[in-house]
Formats: structure tokens, sequence, C-alpha cells
């Protein structure tokens, strides 16, 4: 087993890479009654469009988030009941891009991830189970469909792809889950849910040994093939340049999202990543001159925020809020990136946003998920997310600026809006 300390964080991490290709990451906290272990699975809502054994599959949108509810059913009754039991908190969750079970517990922390590495690996499902999940399943998608937020992101979603599956609702639609039967859920069961596809984190006063062998002993010897994917193939230039709908709303909401460039995995996509998420804070956090001024004005409240998300071949940036005239501000977001672009970043407004940035990495280290879902992501994706002080590192203010040049312009922008009825 190998172990690496980082001694800039005061963290040290053993890693084992099993013969079924099982990647098993293992973070001592010596002292800690809580356990925390993370089981994921490199398949998310994204993931529509596969080859298996030679043939390409076309499956319905949310057959992903489909599949994690089933995934608890167990010939012998249920693996949340059976968690709870002991003492667990379990549960599960469906993105873009992984679909992770976990549990946190005092007591009885071997006997619970026996029972977390049996189910997600072994499948049960009939017909009968999956027919009535998805009358539970449209409920909640109908649910959703009456947000106004899930509405302008979606359609905020859809207007910057025309072809990938980044477009595509995590849940999908009442209508495409009604083609899902037990047969297509054990079809992405057996592409993806492989112990080469996947990823266990724990987190806690464990030993790393006990951890890999229980592994060892539940999960398949065999690892799975690599499975090809097909997320589309995306142009440049924005699907859609503005949507507009029309809801039971009390006032007008708006998101404005940009079309960012994509980075292949590796270092760079971490350090993308940090460069995106400090440059959405330069201009649109909440002690940026952009929005001091627009509060002023009285164009944005404090709904008013933003954020930078990738995903595999695809990033964005959006930003919006409720605001009485949403064109202004998002003509105003625009006329500050090249401000910025330009050299207007403020050295010490940049060194104030580094230090915040930096902290929040660092606190992210308090929480045991956030340890297990960055070791994670971080190996999907090809880096070492505790490697960031080093990238922080090679950071510059020209960075972020040239970040907002290419990616904060007119050519890659969408206005997405929900009105009052």
């Amino acid at each position: 087993m190998k172990v690496n300390f980082y001694e800039r964080i005061g963290e040290s991490v053993h890693h084992e890479t099993l013969p079924n290709g099982l990647q098993i990451y293992v973070v001592p906290k010596p002292g800690f009654a809580k356990k925390y272990a993370f089981f994921a699975t490199r398949y998310g809502g994204m993931d529509t469009r596969f080859c298996l054994n030679g043939k390409w599959l076309d499956t319905p949108a949310g057959i992903a988030h489909y599949l994690e509810h089933k995934m608890f059913d167990t010939r012998e009754g249920n693996a949340l009941q059976d968690l709870a039991k002991n003492g667990a908190e379990p549960n599960a969750f469906t993105s873009n891009a992984m679909t992770g079970y976990y549990f946190d517990s005092t007591d009885h922390f071997e006997e619970n991830l026996k029972i977390l590495l049996s189910f997600v690996s072994i499948p049960y499902f009939t017909e009968e189970s999956v027919e009535k999940e998805q009358g539970i399943i449209a409920q909640e998608i109908r649910m959703i469909e009456d947000n106004p937020d899930w509405q302008i992101y979606t359609r905020m979603m859809k207007a910057l792809y025309a072809n990938h599956t980044a477009r595509t609702s995590i849940a999908g639609t009442v209508e495409s889950i009604s083609h899902i039967t037990a047969e297509t859920l054990y079809d992405c069961h057996k592409a993806f849910y492989t112990p080469s596809n996947m990823v266990l984190t724990v987190v806690g006063d464990v030993d790393p040994i006990h951890v890999v062998d229980m592994a060892r002993r539940v999960l398949p010897r065999e690892g799975g093939p690599v499975i090809e994917r097909d997320y589309g193939a995306e142009p440049e230039t924005v699907a859609e340049k503005e949507t507009s709908l029309a809801m039971e709303v009390s006032s007008p909401q708006f998101l404005a999202g940009f079309k960012c460039r994509g980075v292949e995995n590796g270092e760079d996509y971490m350090r993308t990543a940090l460069i995106g998420d400090m440059a959405c804070d330069i201009l649109l956090g909440d002690s940026s001159p952009l929005y001091l001024r627009l509060y002023e004005q009285g164009l944005i409240n404090t709904s008013f925020g933003g954020a930078f998300e990738m995903l595999p071949g695809v990033a964005y940036l959006y930003a919006g809020g409720d605001s009485r005239d949403a064109r202004a501000v998002t003509e105003e977001i625009k006329k500050e990136a090249a401000r910025l672009a330009d050299g207007g970043i403020d050295e010490a407004f940049y060194q104030q946003v580094r230090r915040a940035a930096f902290g929040s990495n660092l606190r992210g280290l308090n929480s045991f998920e956030n340890i297990a879902v960055s070791l994670t992501e971080g190996y999907f994706h090809g880096y070492d997310p505790f490697r960031f002080p080093e990238v922080f590192e090679s950071i510059t203010k020209e960075d972020i600026a040239a970040f907002l040049r290419d990616n904060i312009t007119e050519e890659r922008a969408v206005f997405s809006e929900i009105v009052p009825k």
C-alpha cells in the first residue's frame, strides 16, 4: 500500500489498487469517533450513450439516477434499512458524471462497509419493482419541473449546449423514464458498476489494511472492460442566445450563462477549476466592484450569485438571481469582465480573493465527506486534489484575466429568464 504524506496540509493518504482495478483511498483520522465510507462509480446523468460488448447503446435520460434508486433493493430486503439498523446514516446521489453511495457511523463500521460494498456490486431488480419506481420518480420529476430555479438552470444548459449530454436533466423526464426496464438497468450496471470504474474512499479512525481486505473479499475479482462513451460533438458556439418562460413567480429571475472552453483530464483540470472559481469571485463575488455597484443601483439583491462548473469535455460559468432589469445586469457582467481582462484587476483585491479561496480549500479538509468526494473526483479526472497548495502557487493574476478574456464574451453568452405570468 502506498502512503503519501502532504506536509503542507498535514494529511496522509493510503492508496491501493486491487488486481480488479478498484482504487482504494484511506485517510486515517486517529481519535475521531465518526467513520465515513464513500463508494462511487464514474457514471452519471451524462452517460446515456456508450459501447458495451461492441454494441452502441442509447439509454433513456435519467437512467443513472433511476439505477441509484433501485440499487438499495436486495434479495433480503433493503440495504438502507440494514445500514440504519447498525446505527449508520446512509445515502446516495447522482451527478452529471458520478454516482456515489455512502454512510457514516461510529459503531459496526466493518459490518456496514460490507453491506455497502455488497449491495452496490450485486444488483437485484424485478420488472415489478422497476415499474413501481417509475411512479415515484415521475412524481419527483413533476415536482422539480414546477421549481423556477430548476427551470431557469435547465433551460440555460439547453441554450448553451446543442448536442453535449450536459444539456440533459440528471433525473430525465416523465416520458424518458417510462422506457426504463430491468434489462436496461442490468446493462448499465454491467457496464459501469465494475471495480475498475469505481473508487472506494474511507475517512476516519480505521485500519487501512482491514479496509483493503474487506474490499478484496467482497467485490468481484474481475475488473470489467473500459467503456467508450459518446457525449455528443459540441460546437464552439452556443445553441441559442436566449430563452424565456412565464411561471407563477412574484418577480423576474434570470441566469446569464457563458460557454467556457473545456479542459482535458490531468492537473490542468484542477488548475482550471481553481482559476474559474477565483475569476467568478473577482467578477461576481459579494465584495466585488460589480456586485457593490449593481446592488447600490437596486439592479440586484442578495439572491445574486454565480458559479463555475466543469464536466467531462465542457465547462461553464453562470450568474443570476432576481432583478427588475436582468438584461442590464447581464450587459454589465460582460462589460466588467472585459474591464478586468484589460488589466483592471486590483492587486489587493486579487490577493484577498486568493487567500479566501485557499482558505476555503483548506477548511474543506475538516469535512470527511468533502475529503472523500475530492479524492474520488481527483482520480476520475487524473489529478491529486491534495496538491492544491502547489497548484495555487502557479496561478497568477494574468491567468484570471486570460480566463475572463477568453470565456466571458458576447459570443459565448446565453440569457435565461423566468417572468411572472
